[in-house]
């Protein structure tokens, strides 16, 4: 019988949201289960109330360093029994948490040379994606009956953090009666966005050829800077915002949940538009594999990468750039023309995913 489960997932937004088809799959296949998270303090905000989680433990910074680390893991796995352990990253880092509970049934963990301390270490299958992957983790505990898997990562936001946000962007402007698509035109890492006269030649398009708002997404002074180029470049049309301001991640994920559509280089703001089923079209830099990074498959969300354009054994031997200029401005303009034909066009409707 399964009454503890810890969830071990550190790192970025990105990687946790996508976690969370984990813990859902966790709460479907057992619902009377208690499920704990271990994240980094900065992004736990996205989990505040999360119906999947029942516990959110946290560390900051200074708690992820050294013998305070050591002593926080001890204090968290003493303070607790766990049943079940899945260590989604099983570093030696993590590991700690299994070698501090060696009496939890299932520890589960990646299969590494190092890993000598999982009773369940699954090895990556080729073909699958991150989510596909993430899921595989629950193999192990079949043994406890049937398993529920869902492939779904939801986030949620209360209905009057919806509504709250909604009327900050008719303050700020929005016409809330039109489309409004989430632009990510930054990235953190300069070196992953996509050519900036690409991207602002495909602006122009989706303002010439739509009736639609564009928010473009950034955070800090640097990506500010990238932003306001692109509004200069195309002649401060009025239908472009930089005022909307997502001051934290609750408030991105009503930003997110606000738009019709995301567009832009790939990256958290993405994950989450998806987690509340808005559809998407990413840009996939070199090194981060599409079909690994982008899950679910689904006609929904979409992706352009230079290994859609030529095979990643025929790009040894080329420079970075060089294969991000892989991606054209038409290879990007024929997926997401239909796409916002499809999803913007006609305004779906509203979908808060406040749970039930």
């Amino acid at each position: 019988m399964i009454h503890t489960i810890l969830v071990i997932r550190f790192r970025r937004v990105g990687d946790s949201v996508l976690s969370m088809a984990l813990c859902h799959s966790l709460k479907l296949s057992f619902p009377n289960a208690a499920v704990h998270f271990v994240i980094n303090k900065g992004i736990a905000p996205l989990y505040k109330d999360h119906p999947d989680i029942d516990k959110l433990i946290t560390f900051n910074e200074r708690e992820c360093k050294g013998l305070t680390y050591i002593k926080k893991v001890r204090e968290v796995m003493r303070s607790v029994h766990y049943d079940v352990i899945i260590d989604m990253r099983s570093t030696p880092k993590t590991l700690l948490f299994s070698l501090f509970s060696l009496s939890s049934t299932y520890r589960i963990g990646r299969k590494k040379w190092y890993n000598v301390v999982h009773t369940h270490r699954i090895a990556t299958q080729d073909g699958l994606d991150r989510v596909q992957s993430n899921l595989q983790l629950m193999e192990p505990l079949r043994a406890e009956g049937s398993l529920v898997m869902s492939e779904r990562f939801p986030l949620y936001i209360t209905p009057q953090e919806a509504k709250d946000y909604r009327a900050y962007l008719e303050k700020q402007g929005i016409d809330v009666r039109k489309p409004v698509v989430l632009v990510a035109v930054a990235t953190r890492l300069e070196h992953k966005a996509w050519p900036r006269e690409r991207m602002t030649e495909i602006l122009r398009r989706m303002l010439s050829h739509f009736d639609l708002q564009l928010v473009f997404n950034y955070a800090g002074d640097a990506e500010k800077a990238v932003a306001t180029a692109y509004f200069e470049a195309l002649g401060r049309d009025k239908r472009i915002f930089l005022n909307i301001e997502a001051k934290n991640l609750r408030e991105l994920c009503a930003l997110c949940q606000a738009s019709q559509f995301f567009f832009g280089n790939e990256g958290g703001p993405r994950h989450i538009s998806q987690a509340f089923e808005v559809p998407s079209l990413a840009i996939y830099p070199p090194d981060i594999e599409k079909d690994f990074w982008l899950p679910g498959h689904d006609e929904c969300f979409q992706g352009v990468s230079p290994d859609d354009r030529m095979p990643l054994s025929r790009q040894k031997g080329m420079t970075y750039q060089e294969r991000m200029l892989l991606i054209t401005v038409e290879d990007v303009w024929q997926q997401l023309e239909p796409m916002l034909r499809r999803y913007v066009v006609e305004m779906p409707n509203e979908n808060t995913n406040e749970p039930k």
